[in-house]
């Protein structure tokens, strides 16, 4: 589990540093403040953590192109760009730690105003949450689905048998009074 844990986390900041690399490298946007520019920068930064979400939903846990991952990797991909897009709401509103990036060419500001600071904290945090998610169950053991062709592999199937007189009044009658007779 712990093993799981620093692999999400890990996935997770290199995410979320790759998404704040295309922000600041790419875009040249190093700092999204509220009272620098206006409200765009702020709408990007917001869509920032949802891409950072989307992508981490998508490689996190059980991975996309994994045989039958599809359907969950889609979900935590739109849940993790809602968490993503909150996640950078509570950053912004109730973090006020100050981060000197500048010797990166990241900026300087509160965490919330740096992408190269707070995505990685974001994705890495969806990221450890997904890895915990699909751990094995207990020893290590990873549990059979009843679909699979592995699980009743091996085993004897009893299978009731269909009734061709048609009196359905014996098989209604508890298993009781059946073997009294």
């Amino acid at each position: 589990m712990l093993k799981r844990l620093f692999l999400g986390l890990v996935l997770g900041a290199l995410v979320g540093a790759l998404v704040a690399a295309v922000l600041v490298r790419g875009l040249g946007i190093a700092v999204i403040s509220a009272q620098s520019e206006g409200a765009n920068n702020v709408v990007l930064m917001y869509l920032a953590a949802s891409v950072a979400g989307v992508v981490t939903g998508l490689v996190a846990g059980k991975p996309i192109w994994s045989a039958d991952g599809k359907i969950e990797a889609g979900l935590k991909a739109f849940f993790g760009a809602l968490l993503g897009i909150g996640g950078m709401f509570a950053l912004r509103t109730w973090a006020h730690v100050h981060v000197d990036l500048s010797m990166l060419n990241a900026g300087e500001g509160l965490i919330g105003e740096l992408p190269a600071a707070s995505l990685p904290i974001l994705a890495a945090a969806l990221a450890s949450v997904y890895e915990l998610d699909n751990s094995p169950g207990e020893k290590g053991e990873k549990t059979k689905q009843a679909g699979s062709p592995k699980a009743g592999a091996g085993k004897k199937v009893r299978v009731a048998e269909e009734r061709e007189d048609g009196d359905d009044e014996i098989f209604d009658e508890p298993a009781a009074r059946r073997k009294r007779r």
